[in-house]
């Protein structure tokens, strides 16, 4: 085991040294910027008139072209919404020319932008199981409180599902929120979402892109068994200070942006910007007064605080250095019931080189996360968790003619501090401290019209002396221009295991703790012990894309399949001290989704469904999971008009099938024997308790569906200076979707009514 860990550790070392002596020939690559603002022009397209050749530019505006012969090129790069801008390069054997490009906005609409950047990339990646989501598709979503945010535009897409606007989570194709990975610049986030369901803890203002992999993912991520949620916050302008502020009846924002050292208009120095951005709710006072029928003269007993910060050091040969950190902090008060408070703050460093003399993008990673959470509930202990890790990465990227190579290695430190105790009783009580050593090696590899792209990961997880080796594949066939073949699987592994017992609707309690030594048995037994205490499952999926109506139009199909082997819980029905603590289940999530984009001129439209499949055994019985929804279909449109199209509207329709749940067979009056110089046993009322059916979730409620409306109005004072105004209302025809039934007090307990309100946000 200890020559696996060294293996482990040489592997980047070994693929460094086979790269550096491979190269051959010269290579030309740079930056594309936005003249305005110094903002990189992300998936761009790059055309080499010479040799027919083209390329996109990545997140950061980065391009290469390898291999290449001496001579004299001439290089166009386009955008819709830019001006073409022509470069020639004057090229000398074995050379690496690096070029610094700005581009000028035109008049061409964002739109267009992106359905080229999207049907660009479509063409040169696999993408199966892979969902993008821009700032700008996030702003166009109908929104509550006339804020846009993430935690509303995810549920719209397919294989999501969100369930419920108070506590509720976020499952991804059959996985539930302890099997996805969220990462905010490499960072790990551990909750990130509030409890009232319509925010997270990003602020749309400073997100560049959010990469949602639903399955499938390739080697570069690892640690979780379902699906991965990747943020990337852009950098502050690099020009000129800027900012935003905003206000509504839900919450206010502002940002604060601009050059530390300017970005010159050659742009051949180095610049430094900054960018900070935060957001607080008063919800709770505001709802008592504009939504009081919300949740009785409670009002809405939410409120929340984000902050975020961000220093970027950009060199003059391309090279990148960012600094961040986060606060986030939430807080939930049913005065009398329960009330829970989570704070969670962290901060890191991404840099990125680009060596003078070699093929190699050398990127590493160095991050710090801690999440802590306290739940009490009347006169019952107070739950109690704390988790906290760090991440030490390093990455590589080799850029060939035809290939591109990524490999690298991360370190990861976790520590969880975790109290409960149950119903009889019974505490339980952990504190770990674990460490996680992985290694990944990634090709994308083009042949004509196909593209393959195999990987391979290994994870060792010392805690549990378990070492996982992960294959990954995944391909794509361009069939013609308009119609492309995808698949993609692989293994996963994770170690996480999550407080929230997932048979439970109203989940506010966010705690994890990790597997140790403690022996794992077989689902319905204490007495066979599992093989490994380690968490897995099994990916696979696939599908096509067809472009239709000149590329206007792209409609995707996916079927996946995903098999988990092992999902660990801990015991809530601990009965005795010699109990085991954790329990094991066995699952499968399997399905089709399907989503159509249409994007044109003033029109956007985009709709999805899903059909799926989620069941858990846990060796008594095979049952659907409580947030097994069957069906799913979002429906959203936004329209632009007027003038200089200075208005906007907005809809969003979703239906539901309904969450499956427990039955109740009878109820019985508990009688407190144990406790009779307390109670009464003669002439007391004992408590109240139901008796649940043997088959779990036989039962469905009923479907959900609701309309969400938005109207916006953009007035462009200055040419800097703009004001946004938005009208919005949330569950439009006040539909009484129910959220769950207390069948104590035999009340029926319903989601947020309608909800309107009027927000402001003044950019400069």
């Amino acid at each position: 085991m200890q020559n696996m860990r060294l293996w482990i550790l040489l592997l980047p070392l070994i693929f460094l040294s086979f790269s550096l002596q491979s190269q051959d020939g010269a290579t030309i690559r740079g930056n594309v910027f936005d003249n305005e603002s110094g903002d990189p022009i992300s998936f761009g397209n790059v055309f080499i008139e010479e040799l027919a050749r083209g390329a996109n530019t990545d997140l950061d505006g980065f391009f290469n072209f390898s291999e290449l012969e001496a001579g004299t090129y001439t290089l166009v790069f386009t955008y819709l919404g830019y001006d073409s801008t022509v470069v020639e390069v004057n090229l000398r054997r074995n050379d690496i020319e690096y070029l610094r490009v700005f581009m000028s906005p035109s008049g061409v609409t964002l739109g267009e932008v992106d359905v080229s950047a999207r049907r660009d990339q479509s063409q040169t990646q696999v993408q199966v199981s892979r969902l993008q989501v821009s700032p700008s598709e996030l702003r166009a979503l109908p929104s509550t409180g006339g804020d846009s945010d993430l935690a509303q535009y995810l549920p719209v897409l397919p294989g999501v599902v969100f369930t419920g606007d108070q506590g509720g989570q976020l499952y991804i194709r059959g996985g539930s929120p302890v099997q996805n990975r969220v990462l905010l610049d490499g960072m790990t986030i551990y909750n990130p979402f509030h409890s009232i369901g319509f925010y997270s803890v990003f602020d749309t203002e400073t997100i560049q892109n959010v990469d949602v992999y639903t399955g499938g993912f390739g080697a570069q991520y690892g640690g979780r068994t379902s699906a991965v949620i990747d943020v990337r916050t852009r950098d502050g302008n690099m020009r000129r200070n800027a900012g935003m502020v905003s206000v509504s009846p839900f919450q206010a924002r502002f940002l604060l942006e601009g050059p530390i050292k300017k970005m010159t208009p050659r742009g051949d120095e180095g610049s430094i910007s900054f960018m900070l951005s935060g957001k607080t709710s008063y919800l709770d006072q505001t709802s008592k007064n504009i939504y009081s029928y919300a949740s009785d003269s409670l009002g809405l007993p939410f409120s929340f605080t984000d902050l975020y910060g961000k220093v970027t050091f950009l060199g003059a040969n391309g090279s990148k250095a960012s600094l961040f950190g986060f606060n986030h902090q939430d807080r939930v008060d049913y005065p009398g019931i329960a009330s829970v408070d989570w704070n969670s703050y962290g901060g890191g460093a991404r840099i990125s080189i680009i060596p003078a003399n070699s093929n190699l993008i050398i990127g590493s990673t160095l991050a710090f996360s801690e999440y802590e959470i306290e739940m009490v509930e009347g006169d019952e202990p107070p739950r109690r968790n704390a988790i906290s890790g760090f991440d030490i990465g390093l990455d590589f990227t080799y850029f060939g003619a035809t290939s591109e190579i990524r490999y690298g290695f991360n370190v990861h430190g976790l520590s969880t501090d975790f109290t409960f105790r149950n119903p009889v009783g019974i505490t339980f009580s952990q504190t770990t401290n674990n460490t996680e050593i992985s290694a990944f090696f990634n090709v994308n590899q083009k042949w004509g019209d196909a593209i393959i792209e195999p990987g391979v990961r290994l994870h060792y997880y010392a805690s549990i002396n378990a070492l996982s080796l992960e294959p990954r594949l995944g391909s794509k066939w361009n069939v013609t221009d308009d119609f492309r073949l995808k698949a993609a699987g692989g293994l996963y592994s994770q170690n996480l295991i999550s407080t929230i017992n997932e048979r439970d609707i109203v989940n506010l309690f966010n705690g994890f703790l990790s597997a140790t030594g403690e022996t794992i048995y077989e689902p319905g037994s204490t007495t066979r012990e599992a093989d490994s205490r380690l968490q897995k499952a099994w990916h696979i999926g696939g599908g096509f894309e067809l472009d239709l109506m000149n590329n206007f139009l792209e409609l995707n199909v996916e079927p996946y399949y995903k098999h988990f082997d092992r999902i660990i819980n801990i015991n809530r029905n601990k009965l005795r001290p010699g109990d085991p603590n954790y329990v094991t289940e066995t699952g499968n999530a399997y399905g089709l989704d399907i989503s159509a984009a249409y994007d044109r001129n003033d029109l956007y439209i985009w709709a999805t469904y899903s059909l799926a499949y989620v069941d858990r055994d846990d060796g008594f019985q095979t049952y659907p999971t409580n947030f097994d929804r069957r069906h799913n279909a979002n429906l959203l449109v936004t329209y632009s008009f007027g003038g200089e199209k200075q208005w906007e509207a907005g809809a969003r329709w979703n239906l539901g099938s309904g969450f499956p749940f427990t039955r109740i067979r009878a109820f019985f009056g508990d009688l407190q024997f144990d406790r009779s110089n307390e109670f009464d046993v003669i002439t007391g009322n004992p408590e109240v308790r139901p008796i649940f059916e043997e088959e779990l979730n036989a039962g469905r409620l009923p479907y959900y569906h609701r309309l969400d409306l938005s109207l916006k109005r953009f007035v462009k004072l200055t040419n800097n200076i703009d004001l946004e105004l938005t009208a919005s209302v949330t569950n439009a025809y006040d539909r009484e979707n129910i959220f769950y039934f207390d069948v104590v007090e035999l009340e029926r307990v319903d989601q947020l009514p309608i909800l309107p309100s009027i927000s402001a946000q003044f950019s400069f």
